[in-house]
C-alpha cells in the first residue's frame, strides 16, 4: 500500500482539479449540469481513483484503479477541448491544462509500470 498524500501524482491530481473548479465558475449558468459538473466529477476521479487504488493489498488492484484515473484524464481532456471550441475557455488555457493533464498521464503510467515490476 501506498501513502497516496505522498505520491506527487495525487497531488497534481488534486491541484488540477483545483484549477479546474476555479476555471469553471466563468461557466454559463445553464452548463451546471453539463459541462460544469462533468468537468469537475473527471477532475475529481483522477485524484480520487489514485487514492482509492493505493489503499489496495495488490499492485494488479492498484494498477486498475490507475487505469481508471488515467481514462478520467482523457475524458477531462476531451471536455476542455469541447470548452476551447464552444468558447468557454481559450486556447492558451487549454494548452495550459493539457501540459497538467500530459504531466499527470505520465506519472500515471511509470506508476503503473513500477507495480509491474514489483
Amino acid at each position: 500500500m501506498h501513502n497516496y498524500k505522498k505520491l506527487i501524482v495525487w497531488q497534481k491530481a488534486v491541484e488540477l482539479s483545483v484549477v479546474i473548479y476555479n476555471i469553471t465558475k466563468n461557466f454559463p449558468d445553464d452548463e451546471k449540469f453539463g459541462m460544469t459538473m462533468q468537468s469537475r466529477k473527471s477532475s475529481c476521479s483522477i485524484a480520487n481513483n489514485i487514492a482509492e487504488g493505493s489503499r489496495k493489498s495488490s499492485g494488479k488492484e492498484f494498477n486498475r484503479y490507475l487505469e481508471i484515473s488515467d481514462g478520467s484524464s482523457a475524458e477531462l481532456n476531451t471536455q476542455l477541448i469541447i470548452s476551447e471550441k464552444i468558447g468557454y475557455t481559450n486556447l492558451s488555457e487549454l494548452e495550459n491544462l493539457e501540459t497538467r493533464i500530459d504531466e499527470i498521464q505520465k506519472m500515471i503510467y511509470s506508476l503503473k509500470e513500477k507495480n509491474l515490476s514489483t
